[in-house]
C-alpha cells in the first residue's frame, strides 16, 4: 500500500491538515536553523524559535489523535445504526481510524529529531564562536 492510498483511507481533511503541518514544521525548523547559523539572529533567539517548530509537531500529533477519535465516533455511530456488525469489519474500521494518529506520531517524531539536531548544531556554533 502506498502513501496516496493511506492518504485517502485516513480521510482527506485530516491527512491534508497533517501534511500542511509537516511541511510547515520542516520549513520552520530549517528557516531558523539557517538564520541561526548565518548570524542573522542570535543563537538564543534561534533556539527559542526552534522550540516552536517542535510545538508544531506536537500539534500534528494532537490533530492526528483528534482525527482518530472523530473517525471512531463515526464508526461506532454506524455500527449502532446497523445493529449487528461482524468483528472483522469493526477491526478494519479501527485500523483505518489509526492512520491519522500514526501520521501525527510520525510528524512529531520527525519534529523531535529535527529540533534535536538543529539545537545541537546551533549550540556547537555558539560555543565555537
Amino acid at each position: 500500500m502506498n502513501f496516496s492510498e493511506f492518504f485517502k483511507m485516513g480521510g482527506p481533511l485530516f491527512m491534508s491538515i497533517l501534511t500542511l503541518l509537516l511541511v510547515g514544521m520542516v520549513a520552520w525548523i530549517i528557516y531558523y536553523l539557517i538564520r541561526g547559523l548565518s548570524g542573522n539572529i542570535s543563537s538564543q533567539t534561534a533556539l527559542r524559535q526552534l522550540v516552536y517548530g517542535r510545538s508544531i509537531g506536537l500539534f500534528a500529533l494532537i490533530t492526528g489523535i483528534l482525527g482518530q477519535l472523530i473517525g471512531l465516533f463515526q464508526a461506532f455511530t454506524f455500527i449502532h445504526k446497523m445493529g449487528n456488525v461482524s468483528p472483522s469489519i469493526m477491526y478494519e474500521g479501527i485500523k483505518v481510524s489509526m492512520i491519522t494518529t500514526l501520521y501525527g506520531f510520525f510528524i512529531y517524531l520527525l519534529a523531535l529529531i529535527l529540533w534535536f539536531v538543529a539545537t545541537i548544531i546551533i549550540e556547537k556554533k555558539h560555543h565555537s564562536s
